[in-house]
C-alpha cells in the first residue's frame, strides 16, 4: 500500500510500520539471527579443536573466528558511507572484497605452524585460488553492470531505511561465511593437512570448473543480448538461456557444490556441517534473492504474452535440460503457471 492510499491513522491504532522503534527492533532481530547462524556453523565446523589464548596463535579455531569476524567487519565499515549516500553501488563489490579478504586471511593464518613458520597445503591453495578467481570475476562483472544501470531496483526501498539497510549488509557477512565455509575450514586446517589430493578432490574440482564455466558463459551471453538494441524489451532465449531460465544461478550453485565435494575428503565429525554451503546458496537463489525476484519481474512484464508463457512451460527454471514439447495450444490462459 502506497502512502497516499493509507487510511488515516488514529491514536488508538497507530500503524506499526510507521513506528521508528519497530524498524530498529526488527533490524536487531534479523542481525542477531544472521550473526548467530554464522557463528553456529563456525562452532560446528571447528569440530573438537579449541581456541588458544591468543587469537593470532597457530590454531584452526582462531583462524575461523578471525575470518568470520572480518566478514562482518568489512560489511559494517562499507555500510557507513553507503548509508550516508543512500547508495547500493558498492554492495556487490564489497561482497567480492569480503570473499577475497576472508579467503586470504584463513589461508595465511591456517598455514601458520606452532613454530611461526608457514605450511600451505596443496588442497587449501587450489580451493583458495578457485574462490579468488570466482570473486574477482563476479565482483568485476556486477560492479560494471550496476555502474552502467546506475542502480539496483532491489534496494529502492531498502537504502532509505537505515536499520533495514544495515541488516542487508550484515546478512551479506553471513552469506559469505556460510557460502565459503568449506574453503575456510580447509584453509584453517591447512598447516596440519597432509592428505594427498585424491579422486574425490578431482571430482570436486571438475564440478567447480563446470559450474564456473556455466556461470561465466551465461553471464556473458546475457550481457551481449542486453547490449543489442534490437533485443530491447525482449527476454533472452538463446545460448544456455535456451535450455534454462537461470543458467547463471545453476552455475553458481554447482561451483559451490564442487568446493564442498573437494573439501569433504578432509572432514571429520561435525565438519560435515559444511554441507550448508551448497544448500544455503540453493535456498537463497531459489527462494529468497535470486529466482523469485526475477521471475516476478518477468511475469509482470511478459506474463500475458503466450510466447513467454510457452517459453516458461518448456524451459526449466534452473537446470540446463532439453526443451519441453508443449505448443501454444497447451497454453490455456495467461495465468498458466510453469510446471517445469
Amino acid at each position: 500500500m502506497c502512502k497516499s492510499d493509507a487510511p488515516e491513522k488514529t491514536d488508538a491504532a497507530p500503524a506499526l510500520e510507521a513506528l521508528p522503534a519497530n524498524r530498529y527492533i526488527r533490524a536487531t532481530i534479523v542481525c542477531s539471527i544472521a550473526i548467530g547462524l554464522a557463528f553456529l556453523f563456525l562452532w560446528l565446523t571447528a569440530d573438537s579443536s579449541t581456541p588458544s589464548e591468543s587469537l593470532f596463535n597457530a590454531n584452526p579455531v582462531n583462524s575461523l573466528y578471525i575470518t568470520v569476524a572480518v566478514a562482518f567487519l568489512i560489511n559494517w565499515i562499507a555500510f557507513i558511507p553507503a548509508a550516508i549516500k543512500q547508495t547500493e553501488k558498492f554492495f556487490d563489490l564489497t561482497g567480492s572484497i569480503t570473499y577475497f579478504s576472508c579467503t586470504l586471511i584463513s589461508l595465511l593464518i591456517g598455514a601458520r605452524t606452532s613454530d611461526s613458520r608457514f605450511s600451505f597445503s596443496t588442497r587449501a591453495i587450489i580451493q583458495s585460488v578457485f574462490t579468488l578467481i570466482w570473486a574477482a570475476r563476479l565482483g568485476t562483472f556486477l560492479y560494471k553492470r550496476i555502474s552502467k544501470d546506475s542502480k539496483d531496483k532491489r534496494f529502492d526501498q531498502i537504502k532509505i531505511n537505515p536499520p533495514r539497510f544495515f541488516s542487508v549488509w550484515t546478512i551479506q557477512g553471513t552469506w559469505v561465511t556460510l557460502t565459503a565455509i568449506s574453503v575456510f575450514v580447509v584453509n584453517s586446517y591447512g598447516a596440519t593437512d597432509t592428505k594427498p589430493i585424491g579422486p574425490v578432490d578431482i571430482i570436486g574440482y571438475t564440478i567447480w570448473l563446470a559450474g564456473f564455466g556455466i556461470e561465466v558463459v551465461s553471464d556473458n551471453q546475457k550481457s551481449a543480448f542486453a547490449a543489442n538494441p534490437a533485443n530491447k524489451g525482449k527476454w533472452i532465449e538463446e545460448g544456455l538461456w535456451y535450455y534454462s531460465r537461470h543458467p547463471n544461478y545453476f552455475g553458481e550453485i554447482t561451483l559451490w557444490l564442487g568446493q564442498f565435494v573437494a573439501a569433504c575428503s578432509t572432514f571429520t565429525g561435525s565438519q560435515w556441517a559444511c554441507v550448508v554451503s551448497p544448500l544455503f546458496v540453493l535456498f537463497l537463489l531459489m527462494k529468497v534473492s535470486g529466482v523469485p525476484l526475477l521471475e516476478t519481474r518477468a511475469d509482470a512484464k511478459w506474463g500475458t504474452d503466450p510466447a513467454y508463457l510457452l517459453y516458461k512451460k518448456n524451459t526449466h527454471v534452473l537446470l540446463i535440460l532439453p526443451k519441453g514439447k508443449n505448443t501454444l495450444e497447451n497454453i490455456e490462459s495467461p495465468l498458466v503457471e510453469s510446471k517445469v
